[in-house]
């Protein structure tokens, strides 16, 4: 059984990121910007956004934070939204999911403009990525292809199952997952809640790929000898051992499920720092205006 060390594969994607960028920036090139839209205090987002930050200055880019009170309005957010898509000094720029109640996430993610949507979830991006053209990739699974890439983990011709169906994971993980490329050309199945025979699925798969968010859901018995398996979930569950009070939880129950394995990510340490790197890598692009001009 082989360990996927997405933070070890994830400092050495930052430092090669940097390393472009003071290139970049010697010949007299612009360097990059990032600006995050924080709305509210949300624990998760909070860490989030903080290590995003970190993850800009490790990459030689500029960042800006920009806050909001939860009573924000959606106007007032939208009107912020205008202004980044206008300004020419940043690159790209994130809105922090979820948002409040009272304001609309698709009315938010559909004003941003599709050139500067580093976080890849403009329909425009998303309808490129579903056809294969150059696009900005959803971070998570843009991340989780990396670690496969690295891993030399053979894709071709393997089934693979997706566990959850969001917009975020799920969906552009299929896409990615059977696209006519290394890695993908692989035979998807996306299971969700109302799978009949989700345990048969995951029991023939030589990839799962667990974006459920239901702690401990995948156990041995759903896992064949030898399966890759990629845990995308971070539930927060209650750890009075901890300082914070809780740790943080994956999708699959690792201690029974790695022995089984020939690759499995550990939580936390596995794809959650290729989530934050893959938005670097997007913002570079951006920068370089790689893909859109």
């Amino acid at each position: 059984m082989t360990l996927i060390d997405g933070k070890a594969v994830s400092a050495q994607i930052k430092q090669e990121i940097a390393a472009e960028v003071e290139q970049i920036v010697a010949a007299g090139g612009k360097r990059p910007h990032l600006a995050a839209i924080l709305v509210g205090h949300d624990g998760g987002s909070e860490t989030y956004v903080a290590n995003k930050v970190k993850a800009c200055e490790a990459c030689g880019f500029k960042s800006s934070l920009i806050r909001y009170e939860a009573d924000v309005t959606e106007a007032e957010l939208l009107e912020k939204v205008e202004e980044l898509n206008q300004d020419a000094d940043v690159d790209g720029f994130i809105v922090q999911l979820p948002l409040p109640k009272h304001i609309s996430e698709q009315k938010v993610i559909e004003a941003i403009d599709y050139r500067k949507d580093v976080d890849g979830f403009h329909p425009i991006n998303v309808g490129r990525l579903a056809i294969g053209l150059p696009c900005y990739v959803s971070a998570t699974p843009n991340g989780i292809i990396e670690l496969l890439r690295r891993y030399n983990i053979e894709t071709s011709g393997k089934k693979c199952v997706v566990l959850g169906r969001s917009n975020i994971v799920g969906k552009p993980m299929a896409t990615l997952m059977m696209q006519k490329a290394t890695p993908g050309d692989a035979t998807v199945t996306v299971c969700h809640s109302h799978s009949h025979d989700l345990k048969k699925e995951c029991q023939e798969a030589d990839i799962i790929i667990a974006a459920i968010g239901k702690p401990n859901f995948v156990t041995a018995d759903m896992v064949k000898e030898g399966a890759v398996v990629i845990d995308v979930g971070t539930t927060r569950v209650p750890d009075a051992t901890k300082k914070s009070g809780f740790r943080l939880n994956g999708d699959v129950k690792f201690d029974e499920v790695a022995p089984k394995c020939s690759f499995i990510t550990p939580v936390p340490g596995g794809v959650g720092p290729m989530t934050i790197v893959s938005l670097m890598k997007n913002t570079l692009l951006a920068g370089k205006k790689a893909i859109y001009l």
